[in-house]
């Protein structure tokens, strides 16, 4: 049986998960980013116990279809840019309908209906998060990121950049206390 869980975004959390399954000794074939399949199915009192205490670690157990939809581009999202060690080869309209099998109009007007904003919108502010934490490391010069973030220019970086935290990156850079989000607050 497949479980979404929101805001399951990095490997700590899938450890976290992990150990609050053991914890409640369900067993488990795998757990994945933002998922968790149990060998069999969970009783209501279970979902109930799972999801009070995923709550506490500041996750959330989903149970309508369109959380999940939204979930699950979420976390295809975030993944492809936390991990962009190789140029993609498709735009990230192509990769969200082909991994979640569904027309992509129709999954940007649910995701613009449910959060309030474009899915373009939400790639944008991860790419921008991803761009200050590349920035806060200060081994890669503004050309390399703008190139690994796959922006056109170094300019259309800067712009959206601007956009989105009000400063250029290299106002950013100079910061000594560099304001991050969290990926799940996005």
């Amino acid at each position: 049986m497949e479980i979404r869980i929101k805001n399951m975004v990095c490997q700590r959390c899938v450890s976290a998960v992990s150990e609050l399954f053991e914890k409640h000794q369900i067993p488990v074939q795998r757990i994945e980013l933002g998922a968790v399949w149990t060998e069999n199915s969970l009783s209501t009192d279970q979902k109930s116990r799972l999801a009070g205490e995923l709550k506490d670690l500041g996750f959330e157990l989903l149970e309508d279809q369109s959380a999940k939809i939204i979930s699950q581009i979420k976390d295809l999202i975030i993944l492809e840019i936390q991990n962009n060690d190789s140029k993609r080869t498709e735009n990230f309209s192509t990769l969200i309908a082909q991994n979640l099998h569904h027309d992509y109009s129709s999954l940007s007007r649910l995701f613009s209906t449910v959060e309030g904003i474009t899915i373009e919108k939400f790639i944008t502010k991860q790419k921008i998060e991803k761009v200050k934490e590349l920035i806060s490391y200060g081994e890669l010069s503004f050309s390399e990121i703008s190139d690994l973030m796959e922006y056109s220019s170094v300019a259309y970086l800067s712009s959206q950049f601007k956009k989105e935290t009000g400063m250029t990156p290299s106002e950013f850079k100079k910061l000594n206390s560099k304001p991050r989000t969290f990926l799940d607050k996005v």
